[in-house]
């Protein structure tokens, strides 16, 4: 009972997790514009890695999509790559681990099955948090680096509000994956506890008759003649 309600915390904050990184990837707002260093019409400009977004003082927004997405800076398109293989290992994990809980009667009724199919949701689930947590941690370095170059003549923005959502994400999603897999790893050691044997002790050989004694037969002595 108590590794059928882990489990289904941990597949709980794993899907939140998946939501997020989801949220986080169709969001606009990884950085903002800078307006104290940067002369704009615009309130705010935000900028995300499909498009990019800017408000009025009248509250209209407008937002743009990249016309050309192999155009974009390298790492731009190495974190999209990334945030897009982690939300297909979250869904493949998410199916997994349906299929492999205690609690579910979906697919497979063998116990050691469902657990192998758990554990597999669960490294996927980690992997997929840490695909999410390098592509988010990259682009804020990029971000960074530009912001404190002196050198650097383009526009400097900063850290963006989706940069911190999909921090989030990226913890809930390694979080669920690790609980998934440390609920499974209590069963396992259940299953394969050493067995007791019992042997039976070893009958002595058969030794031969062997006669008493006090029943040897006397050969008397006859006298000839």
């Amino acid at each position: 009972m108590a590794s059928s309600c882990l489990q289904i915390c941990a597949l709980l904050l794993a899907l939140a997790g998946f939501t997020t990184s989801l949220v986080t990837t169709m969001s606009s707002s990884w950085k903002v514009l800078d307006s104290t260093t940067e002369l704009v019409t615009a309130d705010w400009v935000s900028e995300g890695l499909w498009m990019d977004c800017a408000a009025t003082a009248v509250g209209s927004v407008q937002c743009k999509k990249f016309l050309y997405m192999l155009s974009s800076d390298p790492h731009i398109q190495a974190c999209r790559a990334l945030m897009i293989t982690s939300i297909l290992l979250g869904f493949l994990a998410a199916v997994l681990t349906l299929l492999g809980m205690k609690c579910t009667n979906i697919g497979l009724s063998d116990e050691d099955g469902k657990m192998k199919f758990t554990v597999t949701g669960g490294f996927l689930f980690i992997l997929g948090g840490l695909c999410s947590m390098v592509a988010i941690s990259w682009y804020a370095a990029m971000v960074t680096a530009q912001f404190f170059d002196q050198l650097y003549a383009g526009t400097k923005y900063e850290l963006g509000e989706g940069l911190y959502l999909g921090w989030t994400g990226s913890i809930l999603y390694i979080l669920g994956g690790i609980l998934l897999t440390c609920s499974c790893r209590g069963k396992e050691k259940q299953n394969y506890s050493p067995k007791k044997y019992a042997y039976s002790a070893a009958q002595a050989p058969s030794q031969p008759h062997m006669y008493p004694r006090n029943s040897e037969t006397v050969i008397s002595n006859k006298e000839y003649v």
